[in-house]
């Protein structure tokens, strides 16, 4: 007979019986594109990567780098919101740039729209010529999709983000970087995205977007509705990963005590 760890079993059961909400399997969901990371940069853009990259590092990547938002390297780890107390390093924007052209950083990013095969377009929406909407400009999306490992975080799941085909590429996608040749497709490397809904990846034939998981109280058909194309997807998707009692305790107490997480993704 197997002995078990009655401590263990106790932050399991813990952990499922206490009431997980959407936004907290989202910020799990997202901090697991930066397990195992190693030393490496992590650029969270939302409320929700930013507690997730944070989670990471208190948990399964502890040499995660992160930084004020600004232009320093932070040694602690503070609430979301709440200033550091420990300098590791100097980061000005052209070191910065240097980092994000050496690949040493995973960002997470947002998208107006995004397509099958990872496209985003952050820049305007409607026809080039004359956009019905003006919105924040290709910014750093090329370089970062080019030369760094790259996820997305989608907190409104609809057909208007998920779509066929995106109005402009900001962020360069898998067939997008496929047919500009070697030089796009040398260090391009989408690893997943992370909604409200669900959890996808780039695993289907071609890199096509994939239903990897579905977060507790979501179906299928809810995500099919809800997307712009067909998405690749097994018969039986499993449910987003719990979080432990440890990861609970220090999403709710440690990282985001304010509960920001829960004005991104209401439940």
């Amino acid at each position: 007979m197997t002995q078990t760890d009655p401590t263990a079993a106790a932050g399991a059961s813990e952990a499922t019986a206490s009431s997980v909400t959407r936004a907290e399997y989202c910020v799990i969901a997202c901090a697991e594109a930066w397990r195992g990371a190693g030393e490496i940069l992590a650029s969270p853009m939302g409320t929700v990567p930013a507690i997730a990259a944070r989670l990471a590092k208190l948990t399964f990547s502890p040499d995660l780098l992160l930084t004020d938002g600004e232009a320093l390297l932070i040694g602690d780890v503070p609430a979301v919101g709440a200033p550091s107390a420990v300098t590791e390093g100097w980061l000005p924007y052209r070191r910065h740039l240097t980092m994000a052209m050496g690949g040493r950083r995973h960002v997470m990013m947002g998208a107006s729209q995004i397509d099958r095969f990872g496209n985003q377009n952050i820049s305007c929406i409607g026809d080039w010529e004359r956009p019905r909407r003006q919105l924040l400009g290709v910014r750093g999306a090329p370089v970062n999709t080019l030369n760094n490992p790259v996820s997305y975080w989608i907190p409104r799941h609809s057909k208007r983000v998920f779509v066929e085909k995106v109005d402009m590429i900001s962020g360069v996608g898998y067939d997008s970087a496929a047919a500009a040749g070697p030089s796009a497709t040398r260090f391009h490397d989408l690893r997943r995205v992370v909604s409200d809904l669900g959890v996808f990846d780039f695993g289907a034939a071609d890199h096509a977007m994939r239903l990897v998981s579905l977060h507790p109280g979501v179906t299928v058909e809810q995500v099919r509705e809800s997307t712009g194309f067909r998405l690749a997807e097994a018969d039986d998707v499993p449910c987003t990963r719990e979080p432990t009692a440890k990861e609970l305790r220090l999403i709710r107490d440690v990282v985001d005590p304010r509960g920001l997480r829960e004005r991104e993704v209401r439940s």
